[in-house]
């Protein structure tokens, strides 16, 4: 882009070289709103085919297009037609045929991204079909990470892929876009500092010790991208708080790398495995040694780490890529100072040494296979059978970039010591007392956390003390009394309600909701040996009840409201308060003598009885037993009689 630096450099002498190339005839092909790539650029590859000579070369944004658009022509192109992919992520032997020129009598159609729109020349070609799109890096502020994005191509770039068909002779050039359409187009494309991650750019400058805004740019850095990039450092020790470049930070400019991967590198130096950490470095900076699509792909960096040393092989592995990432470290390695030997690696280490680049890319499993969760929040995820599906922690080293669900293209695994070492300024001990639903029951939960991530966890039952206490009041309260054993407190409690109807400013108020108020005063003074709910149980409310009663009022209680009715014989029976009227269930056997009918209240609440046969069915209900005697027992006499002949059934109970 010419003018953009005539800009800045507005005395500086332009030289044009226009190249020598053939006429190319532009076809417009425009696809409709809602038309589908693949069939479109099919369709105008057998017109192409049918209208032109020679071979053709078709530009598509990725292999994805690429492979379908190969899959969907070989049904459909003649026998003499040959249809072959290129693109970086292919290996040597693909790459090989795609750029062989056509044997005598056959014809080529060769499927390739921009890969071949300025890096690559290839033979034959005398037809281009553009799909005007490309797969370019940007990087999204929002998530810290790049992500590949489809975009329309530059008329620039336009230009260049339509002059591949006139190298050697006129061509033409089928466009699936309109006339009008180009003409709207951008004539280059955003400058690469606008789009992608400048953490190596913000290190550069600390180490010169240059101020971005005092540099003279053709396109400056976006200041948002820019401070995200010196955030970066700060937390990989590269900078210090006032933005200057630290002694470590200086190490990591030494290092040719991202700085993620400079700090990771001279991190391993420290701790003896450098030549590990220059095969990781080798591995990121590098095209991905193993072959295929990519989300068919493992996602284990330790398994490609493996590879390279020699200690494992893959069917996906491309020979020639393994050799350069061995040649890429063994350089790493010597320009560091680093004793390079591959068979002293241990490949399991690799999550570790990531770790120290990568400290933000944490990622912790969640309850679904191959979901994790980053240190920041995101959720990422793996294929449900890849490797790392199963790990706990992994480090993540490269991610789509998505925010609603990041693909993790490359990580590995790290066991919890590890983490913890790495982050040991920034692991918090805590410990609560929680209610565990599983064991319907307190425990007391000791946690090594990383801000949100639990590292490590042990439970214990909970010593007795006022946190205990407060939990089991708490959990009463929530419960409305349902944790505590009331029978006999219940029927306490009723008696008390019964006095106070008698004597309203003597009794307290034991409702459920006057006893959920004040928990903390008649409850918790029970709890101090308390560790669990199961202690809650054993509690006797009863007791604890009475404790708020006076000795006097306890004893005025029994002889106002005594809790049981004795019989002629001796024998004790509950009296149930919780009736409209204070009521006992006996046998009428039982009160055969009684000629006065018992009462409660110091006389002022007759006993409801409730008469029973000898099988305790209900036979008469009376607040009146002599009314009873002399009135409708004669009836009931001679039924009974017939029933229970054996029981004795005398005319005259009394």
């Amino acid at each position: 882009d010419v003018a953009a630096i005539r800009r800045l450099l507005p005395d500086a002498p332009v030289l044009t070289a226009e190249g020598r190339t053939f006429p190319v005839e532009v076809v417009w092909m425009p696809m409709a709103k809602h038309d589908r790539l693949d069939p479109a650029v099919v369709a105008a590859v057998g017109r192409a085919l049918r209208e032109q000579t020679g071979d053709l070369l078709v530009f598509l944004p990725g292999i994805g297009e690429i492979r379908r658009v190969q899959s969907l022509l070989e049904t459909q192109v003649g026998p003499d037609v040959d249809v072959l992919p290129l693109a970086g992520a292919l290996s040597l032997g693909e790459h090989d045929a795609a750029l062989a020129p056509s044997p005598a009598g056959r014809r080529r159609v060769v499927l390739s991204t921009d890969i071949a729109e300025s890096s690559l020349t290839v033979p034959g070609v005398r037809v281009v079909v553009d799909a005007g799109l490309a797969r370019v890096p940007r990087f999204d502020a929002r998530t810290g990470m790049t992500r590949l994005t489809t975009v329309s191509t530059s008329r620039a770039s336009a230009d260049q892929r339509a002059g591949r068909a006139g190298r050697v002779a006129p061509g033409a050039c089928y466009r699936l876009w309109s006339k009008l359409e180009h003409g709207t187009r951008r004539a280059h494309l955003e400058a690469e500092i606008t789009q992608v991650d400048l953490a190596g750019l913000a290190l550069e400058l600390a180490v010169w010790g240059a101020d971005p805004a005092a540099l003279s740019w053709i396109d400056p850095p976006p200041p948002r991208t820019m401070r995200q990039a010196t955030d970066l450092l700060r937390a990989l020790g590269a900078l210090d708080t006032d933005g200057r470049v630290t002694e470590l930070g200086r190490r990591m400019g030494e290092v040719p790398a991202h700085p993620r991967v400079a700090r990771m590198v001279v991190d391993a130096i420290d701790r003896d495995e450098g030549a590990l950490a220059c095969i990781v470095a080798a591995l990121l900076d590098e095209r991905d040694i193993f072959r295929g699509r990519p989300d068919t792909l493992p996602a284990d960096l330790a398994l490609r780490v493996a590879v390279v040393t020699g200690d494992h092989g893959h069917d996906a592995a491309d020979g020639r890529d393994v050799r350069r990432v061995r040649g890429r470290a063994e350089e790493l390695a010597r320009r560091l100072g680093v004793t390079y030997r591959p068979d002293a690696v241990r490949p399991e280490h690799t999550g570790a040494v990531l770790g120290a680049g990568f400290p933000d890319r944490l990622a912790v499993a969640r309850s679904q296979r191959g979901q994790f969760q980053l240190r920041g929040g995101q959720t990422a995820f793996v294929a449900a059978d890849d490797p790392l599906s199963t790990e706990r922690f992994v480090f993540a080293a490269e991610l789509d970039g998505n925010r609603g669900g990041a693909r993790i293209r490359l990580a590995a695994a790290v066991d919890a010591g590890d983490v913890i070492r790495i982050f040991a300024d920034e692991i918090e001990h805590r410990a609560s007392l929680q209610f565990d639903r599983d064991r319907g029951d307190f425990v007391m939960r000791d946690e090594l956390r990383l801000g949100s991530i639990v590292l490590d966890e042990r439970v214990s039952t909970p010593l007795p003390g006022d946190e205990v206490v407060d939990a089991l009041v708490q959990h009463v309260r929530t419960t409305k009394l349902a944790a505590l054993t009331m029978d006999r407190a219940d029927a306490l409690r009723r008696r008390v309600a019964v006095a106070a109807t008698l004597q309203p400013d003597r009794w307290p108020d034991w409702s459920d909701r006057a006893l959920l108020a004040s928990l903390d005063m008649w409850l918790a003074p029970f709890l101090g040996r308390a560790t669990g709910v199961r202690d809650l149980a054993g509690v006797d409310v009863e007791m604890v009840l009475r404790t708020q009663l006076s000795w006097d009022d306890q004893r005025r209680l029994d002889e106002l409201l005594p809790s049981h009715f004795t019989t002629p014989s001796g024998r004790r029976l509950e009296i149930d308060y919780g009736r409209a009227t204070p009521t006992v269930s006996v046998r009428v056997q039982q009160v055969f003598g009684v000629r006065d009918h018992p009462t409660v209240g110091d006389g002022a609440l007759p006993l409801t009885m409730e008469l029973l046969s000898p099988a305790d069915r209900p036979i008469q209900i009376t607040s009146d037993l002599p009314g009873f005697w002399s009135g409708s027992w004669a009836e009931v006499r001679k039924d009974m009689a017939g029933r229970y002949p054996k029981h004795s059934w005398p005319l005259d109970p009394r």
